[in-house]
């Protein structure tokens, strides 16, 4: 990316249970959160944007942006703010309760001008599961999701490098990262032991770099049973190995089901159900839509996962429901609406000249 500058905030993690920590740093959570409240503060102060563009939590993740807010209500008014969501939270009765708690719904009313989000209301209408009054839902804009680009390679090229035959069919797993993805790997591989042994599918696992080194090794020795089975760490051009794929097999990651619904695959997913529901409300409505199979985690077999890839492989090939045609256009749209939200707000300021390159800052909560 050119003509971009960046101030790194330090990382904040989460284990199983949701608890936040430092992901990096030897420091404590309170702490951490005033570095990152005074760094993006700092940088507010200093640059003087524009616009300030916030990702999911409208007071950041501990409160860490209510400083800032304060004072770009009082110092600099004119400052556009704008908050990112996905298009799925987690489910209503928890999402709507801690937004009561920590004033979510009044920092929308009282210090954003917009609300984007990425998704479509026909998958999951936040502004009316999660209850936003009617003075959020005028600001509210559907973006619809984020479009992939295509990999590096070609899917001819990396079917060749894979030495698929023109018979045979190519399952991709991957749990993402792969810091809990043992079990989905595991079951996949013990599944296979129930087809023929002359069977034509051939399947690619890249298990994720944050695997822990012994679960990984498991697998090794697991898949080692397997000719047809190739299992990787981890690869820099994951799209153009889904792209190669015949049927995918996968968690439900925001970012994986955007790369799925770009390449128009068939897939398997089998979501995260803590320590947020968001995965599975998801995976769900979106099954329901017939834009993939779903299998929750507590019925999660390896008969039940074999069958539902089967299942994929021998559906027709860009046999897909008129309703997989989802809106893509997240990022064209987004630019376009943050542009004409700088743009009526330039012209409104007749004694200033129009923003033809505005200063714009993003927070984000990693």
């Amino acid at each position: 990316m050119q003509d971009v500058s960046y101030i790194k905030l330090p990382c904040i993690g989460r284990n199983e249970s949701g608890e936040i920590s430092a992901k990096y740093l030897s420091t404590g959570t309170d702490e951490l959160s005033k570095l990152r409240s005074d760094l993006i503060k700092t940088a507010v102060v200093n640059f003087k944007p524009d616009l300030l563009l916030v990702d999911k939590k409208p007071y950041g993740l501990q409160g860490e942006l209510k400083p800032t807010l304060d004072y770009l209500k009082t110092r600099l008014p004119e400052t556009k703010l704008v908050l990112l969501l996905r298009d799925i939270l987690d489910s209503p009765e928890i999402t709507i309760g801690e937004w009561h708690k920590y004033g979510y719904y009044d920092a929308l009313q009282w210090h954003y001008d917009r609300v984007l989000i990425v998704g479509m209301s026909e998958v999951f209408d936040v502004t009316q599961e999660y209850q936003f009054p009617p003075s959020v839902c005028h600001k509210s804009h559907f973006c619809g999701y984020i479009r992939r680009d295509y990999g590096h390679k070609s899917r001819r090229l990396l079917r060749q490098e894979l030495q698929i035959k023109p018979d045979e069919h190519l399952v991709l797993v991957t749990p993402g990262g792969g810091g809990d993805g043992y079990r989905l790997i595991d079951t996949y591989l013990t599944g296979l032991s129930h087809l023929p042994s002359q069977h034509s599918i051939k399947s690619l696992i890249i298990s994720g770099p944050e695997m822990p080194l012994f679960h990984r090794q498991k697998l090794y020795r697991k898949g080692e049973q397997y000719p047809k089975v190739k299992i990787c760490e981890f690869s820099d051009d994951i799209t153009s190995y889904m792209d190669a794929a015949d049927a995918i097999v996968s968690m439900g990651g925001y970012n994986t089901i955007c790369e799925i619904l770009s390449l128009s695959k068939r897939a398997v997913i089998v979501p995260r159900i803590e320590p947020v529901q968001e995965q599975w409300i998801r995976a769900e409505r979106m099954a329901n839509l017939g834009l993939f199979k779903t299998i929750h985690p507590d019925y999660l077999t390896s008969e039940n996962l074999l069958n539902a890839v089967l299942d994929q492989l021998s559906s027709k090939p860009n046999h897909l429901p008129p309703v997989s045609r989802l809106d893509l256009d997240a990022l064209p749209r987004i630019a376009e609406d943050i542009f004409t939200l700088l743009h009526s707000s330039a012209t409104r300021l007749v004694s200033k000249k129009p923003v033809a390159f505005p200063h714009i800052l993003s927070t984000h909560r990693a």
